[in-house]
């Protein structure tokens, strides 16, 4: 399915500077950065499971915010670009 990550981190502190590398580092292993602080994954239930608990798991809850939005798996009907595109899509196949 395709979950779509935001995410707002204060950087107003070298903590939360820290914290908002540590947020785009583990959303780029799952997924593809769309925008700033937007990524689009292609994960399974537990890959979304595990992916949500380790944001939970890096950001303060008091100053920091995440959002994710479930597309499913027929996303390819609910998405629709304009503009320049970033780098390969997320389920395209990268050969290296």
């Amino acid at each position: 399915m395709l979950v779509l990550i935001t995410y707002d981190v204060n950087t107003e502190t070298a903590e939360g500077t820290k914290r908002l590398r540590k947020v785009a580092k583990q959303c780029v292993n799952y997924g593809r950065r769309v925008q700033n602080s937007v990524f689009e994954c292609i994960v399974d239930n537990a890959q979304c499971i595990m992916l949500k608990t380790a944001l939970e798991d890096i950001i303060d809850e008091e100053v920091d915010s995440l959002r994710f939005y479930y597309l499913g798996n027929k996303y390819k009907t609910k998405v629709e670009h304009i503009g320049v595109d970033r780098g390969i899509a997320v389920d395209q196949t990268l050969i290296l």
